[in-house]
């Protein structure tokens, strides 16, 4: 009860104070503001500003200050038992009824319970983010695919392995140009016409049509450039600016998949018999490095790319091991068996890495696939470099290699509660299992391989 009349005491003294101002403007002199009065209407010199106090609407007037003919409308009133006072406008500017129709404004906001300097500020406030908003609408229209490609890809690409990164410059080559062991000029990337849109206008739509016409030329570089895309576009939806464009991935449309067709399984592998043509036709390549990388490549089932950045700091000769850069754990280490070391131990060390190459700007081998594929087609087989990783996974059989220890020495992740959590196999382990199938292996294929000489030599059988 007490709160009651504390409110209501408050009311009454606040209203009262309200109509007291009122009566003190009513007691001015006030008068029909016209344009004549305005015009004649000036500040004494004594004074520094006058009013001129509008009849017909309570709380407006003209002000005129000393020395200056530039009068100005102004609204007076009480906010908060407080004398507020702002201007509306010049009087140049503004007509009598416009600044009229202003002031029962201003009043009206007063009566509701606003201030009218608080409600300009967050009206200029609104207006101001309304800009920006347009500004950036405007700005983010204008980024292109290409744009953000390019930053993803020098944000990314250093964490990135040589042959990912090649994929993606791949991606978006513009072709027409001339290569260097053929007459034909270089295709367009596959994603080239994608990377000409804005971002914004890379809906599902786009991406469907795109997989539509890709599909029907070149479908296996489509399905890796449409995983490529599907991470470029998950990377920017959680980019500080793209995510305002790209809010869900397009490129995760079942169209688009379907347009592109399921990649067919390949079964290109070293048969147990094949082994003694291969090796023959691969000892047979005039360059010793491409040659030693190819039996090398076989004999550790490694990946191509892995195997290529081998350095020689990691190659432990003295323990017997190699350091290989993994894709899934980062690095592992497997046997470094004798067959290979001595394949190792007869390369010239040119630079830091073990396969060395004079022509290629990195000082390593790039592309020892040409070779590969005369010394299949002399031999009369077919396997590709991923195909010699295939067959040691399919050799190991032979031998009864165990699957975690064939599996740990490529480099594939373990499988199954066991294999992740508890099996830690020592490097000796490995050894003894590896060595062996590098043993049956060069047995398969006639060569007499003498550790104590150093030797190799054919049997001829």
């Amino acid at each position: 009860m007490l709160i009651y009349i504390l409110q209501y005491s408050e009311f009454w003294v606040t209203k009262r104070l309200q109509i007291s101002y009122r009566e003190k403007l009513e007691n001015m002199s006030k008068v029909k503001l016209t344009a004549g009065r305005i015009a004649a209407f000036k500040c004494d010199e004594e004074k520094e500003q006058a009013f001129l106090w509008c009849a017909e609407v309570p709380g407006l007037g003209v002000r005129a200050t000393s020395g200056s003919d530039d009068k100005r409308y102004i609204f007076q009133s009480k906010v908060n038992s407080k004398t507020m006072r702002v201007t509306i406008g010049r009087v140049k500017a503004w007509s009598i009824p416009d600044a009229q129709m202003e002031a029962r404004r201003l009043q009206m906001l007063i009566d509701q319970g606003n201030d009218p300097r608080q409600v300009k500020i967050e009206q200029q406030e609104v207006k101001e983010a309304k800009v920006k908003e347009n500004t950036q609408r405007a700005m983010l229209a204008s980024i292109t695919a290409m744009m953000a490609w390019s930053e993803y890809v020098a944000e990314r690409g250093p964490l990135w392995s040589a042959l990912h990164l090649r994929d993606h410059q791949r991606a978006i080559r513009v072709g027409g140009l001339g290569r260097k062991r053929s007459k034909k000029l270089t295709e367009p990337g596959t994603l080239l016409s994608l990377m000409s849109l804005r971002l914004v206008d890379l809906k599902e739509e786009k991406i469907e049509e795109w997989a539509r016409i890709e599909g029907a030329t070149r479908p296996t570089q489509a399905r890796l450039s449409l995983r490529l895309l599907k991470a470029f576009l998950f990377w920017c939806s959680k980019h500080s600016v793209y995510k305002l464009i790209i809010k869900e991935n397009p490129a995760q449309s079942k169209k688009a998949r379907e347009c592109l067709g399921k990649a067919k399984v390949k079964n290109d592998v070293l048969q147990k018999e094949q082994l003694k043509k291969w090796f023959d036709a691969v000892k047979q390549i005039n360059n010793p490095v491409i040659s030693a990388y190819l039996q090398t490549l076989l004999l550790t089932g490694a990946r191509r790319e892995e195997l290529a950045m081998l350095r020689y700091e990691h190659v432990d000769f003295r323990w017997n091991s190699l350091t290989i850069r993994d894709k899934v754990e980062g690095q592992r280490i497997i046997p470094l068996t004798p067959y290979v070391a001595f394949l190792l131990n007869l390369l010239p060390r040119r630079n830091e890495w073990v396969f060395s190459s004079l022509t290629s700007s990195s000082g390593r081998i790039t592309d020892p696939n040409i070779a590969h594929a005369k010394a299949c087609a002399v031999a009369g087989l077919y396997v590709s470099l991923h195909g010699l990783r295939r067959s040691f996974a399919s050799l190991c059989e032979w031998t009864e290699v165990p699957a975690g220890i064939a599996a740990q020495i490529q480099g594939h992740a373990p499988q199954g509660v066991r294999e992740q959590n508890y099996i830690r196999r020592p490097l000796d382990l490995l050894r003894k299992w590896h060595a062996k199938f590098e043993e049956w292996i060069l047995q398969e294929a006639k060569i007499d391989f003498d550790q104590q000489s150093k030797r190799l030599q054919l049997v001829v059988g």
